[in-house]
């Protein structure tokens, strides 16, 4: 093997290498952002807040990452929602009259893996709770 042999496999060599540097790299790179999850229908949501306990009803429209719908309650009574989904990840607001005060109600849930809801309630300021869901 003569010199210019010696350097073409080494130029080989070297080429080979970077080319699959190159395309692990690009591999690692490239994840694909997951996938909202699917939660549209109607939840039984049950929870604590630091006024007490609360049952309510949410009725979800999905249009990919984007949430609709309505709410129901006996403290609240009647609301539109709108929120977002990321991945198993979701929220929805909606403004709620409380004795003379507009609050917003902040809900931020996450869909487990049995197809339960848990979450974290936001009363505008005045207060949270935490709560659980399941689909009707």
């Amino acid at each position: 093997m003569d010199q210019r042999d010696t350097r073409r496999m080494m130029t080989r060599l070297v080429v080979g290498l970077s080319a699959t540097v190159v395309a692990t790299m690009a591999m690692g790179l490239t994840v694909a952002p997951q996938a909202p999850a699917d939660v549209a229908g109607e939840w039984a949501l049950t929870g604590e807040t630091d006024n007490g306990p609360f049952m309510s009803t949410v009725v979800l429209e999905q249009n990919g990452t984007e949430l609709t719908g309505h709410y129901s309650s006996e403290a609240v009574g009647e609301a539109d929602v709108k929120g977002s989904v990321s991945g198993n990840d979701f929220m929805f607001s909606l403004s709620a009259d409380l004795g003379g005060q507009s609050i917003e109600l902040t809900y931020t849930c996450t869909l487990q893996d049995d197809g339960t809801l848990s979450g974290q309630l936001d009363l505008g300021g005045y207060g949270g709770g935490t709560f659980t869901g399941t689909r009707r």
